[in-house]
């Protein structure tokens, strides 16, 4: 009888510990969810106003800002790549 008790209490703690998991889990997600919401509200409203880069800068943290000025250089290395194939396409 010991033994079912004893079970049954460790597969209570092992639940509790999943269900601690999940929250926390659930928690990271829900901020991560609102920080992306921000993010392209706030990117919407940089196309719309015409603000600069240094604006949109001077809005994310000095981490994400540098990662926001990556992703624009790749983005502007892949569209000049992709002009320069083009070109080659339409000379041959």
């Amino acid at each position: 009888m010991a033994a079912n008790t004893d079970a049954f209490r460790r597969f209570q703690e092992e639940l509790a510990a999943l269900d601690r998991a999940a929250q926390q889990r659930s928690a990271a997600t829900s901020q991560e969810v609102e920080m992306a919401r921000a993010k392209s509200e706030f990117l919407l409203l940089r196309k719309r106003y015409n603000l600069s880069v240094a604006d949109v800068i001077a809005f994310f943290p000095q981490e994400e800002g540098i990662e926001y000025l990556r992703q624009i250089i790749a983005e502007s290395e892949r569209g000049a790549r992709q002009a320069g194939k083009r070109q080659t396409k339409l000379k041959t």
